[in-house]
């Protein structure tokens, strides 16, 4: 199975939220304002890079292929004439996210059609909750359950490719002769050590197949290469909305309890990272939750590796002064995200059952991150919560002007709508009535249809006993205002940016009325030209401009010698890269 092959064991496709979008009047809202990829949610997860990795080191050729990216960049890319031109031995599809409904099924389908005798294989956390309904659908041969399926994947492409029975393959539901077979969910790792980010494996990609857009995470990677690490899969906390909460992964993934990369194999995977690029790294999860001695052990090793790059850490609640000490000894570039959701600790109890900080010790160690040489402060905060209301919006933006008022620039914060949907697995999805929440989707089918609704209030799978849909999407453009001035105002933003995200709020507001008023009077939006393809512009920075979210870059963001022996290394004799496909 050699490296330069045209036919990969596995051609793994990300797909766009909503397949054709470049057709649909649809207005998406700012629903992607906080995440680097835009409404499409073009970036594909990180398990990509962990399967490719595994794959590639246990003798398997892997592709990867961001659909979603490749639509975006040019309006004439083909997909089903482009996947005919594949010769794949079987194809991954991920539902990791429930906003790819659409998307990822349709892709599937055309899979189908082009190669019927190519299996077809689905993998994620959507994909584990809804798999004996994404079974059934005819384009969809296997799903494989869980957050760790490298192991199992790679059993299934080498039973599929030698003939092998199917039914010891642990976490996977097929079909044999029609009936659905659901194998034991036996598969739960104790370690996250097995695998390891590659980047260099994407760099790999595009030399051999000449695919310089395919492989990347999302739009405009090449210009702010942000990369993540995940620190842990599962969590210890209980947050009503999350689909990654305790009792969601108990249930989905059967993880008892998070587990957690070695200090050793994270610095590792941070150090792959840092020889390719020089824009930041995301630490995904708080180190915290391992323990005090492990985030301890991370922190020496950071500082032992002496790393250029800015390292980004989560928290989870507020630390106690001596940690963002002991980041400053170990880290000479640093930045925090911190996401309480609510000023109020009230919602914030109610989201996160019983938070265990107070507003007091957030403000106290936001003070000492500042006092220390934390390079960015980001605080987030999230609309649509158990009991929030109107009022308790307006209150959480008049605290980040509040938070302003401590002066210094390098603290900033954002404000968004909790959607399109509220995730499956979560609390506040499985009990919905207990947390005040009202669903208007339960299956993969119903959210499937709500995706290609034409406004984003009506592709919102929820309201709350304190908000209806229309109340929330008013709540997020009135913040959103109000937020866009405070920031001009205390110098977050620069005035020609800021009055750009409010020319950018007041022209969704006038796209909505106009899209409701169609609505209600009968109208066809197909039948106005205007309106065809995601209206974007209109769904982009109308909660705060992109921009923020991206780090400082300078003329190169990557190291370009370490660039270059990786395209020694795709190039040399025997590893020819083949022709364009």
């Amino acid at each position: 199975m050699g490296r330069g092959r045209a036919e990969p064991d596995l051609l793994l496709l990300h797909a766009p939220s909503v397949y054709d979008f470049r057709e649909r009047a649809i207005l998406y809202g700012p629903v992607s304002d906080m995440v680097p990829s835009s409404t499409v949610f073009e970036m594909f997860p990180l398990g990509f890079l962990t399967i490719a990795s595994y794959l590639h080191d246990h003798g398997l050729d892997v592709r990867i292929v961001n659909l979603a990216l490749r639509m975006m960049q040019s309006r004439s890319f083909d997909v089903p004439a482009f996947l005919a031109r594949q010769r794949p031995r079987a194809v991954g599809i991920d539902l990791h996210w429930l906003p790819h409904a659409h998307g990822a099924l349709e892709v599937a389908r055309i899979v189908k059609e082009v190669h019927p005798g190519v299996p077809v294989i689905f993998g994620g956390l959507s994909s584990s909750y809804f798999h004996e309904e994404l079974i059934t659908y005819p384009q969809v041969d296997f799903v494989l359950r869980g957050d760790s399926t490298e192991p199992p994947l790679h059993e299934l492409l080498v039973a599929l490719r030698d003939g092998r029975p199917l039914d010891r393959i642990p976490n996977l539901t097929w079909k044999k002769s029609g009936e659905v077979r659901v194998n034991p969910h036996t598969f739960v790792p104790t370690t996250l050590d097995y695998v390891d980010i590659r980047p260099d494996r994407v760099i790999e990609m595009m030399v051999r197949h000449r695919d310089f857009e395919g492989p990347l995470p999302f739009r405009g990677w090449w210009r702010n290469p942000i990369a993540a690490v995940f620190t842990v899969k599962g969590c210890a906390y209980e947050c009503v909305t999350c689909g990654s909460s305790h009792t969601t992964c108990t249930h989905l993934t059967k993880r008892q309890r998070p587990v957690y990369r070695s200090p050793a194999s994270l610095v590792a995977n941070v150090e792959a990272f840092a020889r390719l690029t020089k824009g930041p790294i995301a630490l995904i999860g708080d180190l915290r939750m391992a323990g005090p001695a492990h985030a301890t052990e991370v922190l020496q090793r950071l500082r032992t590796a002496r790393l250029p790059n800015e390292i980004m850490f989560e928290l989870f609640s507020a630390p106690p002064p001596e940690y963002l000490r002991e980041i400053d000894r170990c880290v000479p570039r640093w930045s925090i995200e911190f996401s309480p959701e609510s000023h109020d600790q009230a919602v914030r109890n109610a989201q996160e059952g019983e938070a265990d900080y107070s507003t007091g010790q957030m403000e106290a160690m936001i003070a000492e991150a500042l006092r220390l040489r934390c390079e960015r402060f980001d605080v987030f905060f999230m609309i649509g919560l158990p009991g929030q209301t109107l009022d308790s919006v307006r209150g959480t933006v008049d605290y980040c002007e509040h938070l302003f008022r401590l002066g210094d620039a390098r603290l900033s914060c954002y404000i968004s709508p909790m959607g399109p949907f509220l995730d499956p697995g979560s609390r506040g999805f499985e009990q919905p009535e207990r947390f005040g929440y009202r669903l208007f989707a339960r299956t993969l089918e119903e959210h499937r249809q709500l995706l290609v609704q034409p406004t984003w209030e009506r592709i919102l799978n929820y309201e709350t006993k304190w908000m209806t849909r229309r109340e929330l999407v008013d709540a997020t453009y009135d913040a959103a205002e109000r937020l866009n001035e405070l920031k001009i105002r205390y110098g977050r933003i620069t005035s020609r940016r800021g009055r750009q995200v409010a020319a950018n709020i007041a022209a969704a507001r006038a796209l909505r009325a106009r899209l409701e008023e169609a609505l209600a009077g009968g109208g066809a939006l197909g039948a106005d030209p205007a309106l065809h393809g995601e209206i974007a512009r209109f769904s982009m920075s109308t909660v705060c401009d992109k921009r923020e979210l991206f780090w400082r870059r300078g003329w190169s963001r990557f190291r370009l010698l370490e660039v270059a022996r990786i395209l020694g290394r795709a190039l040399r004799p025997g590893v020819s890269p083949p022709g364009r496909q």
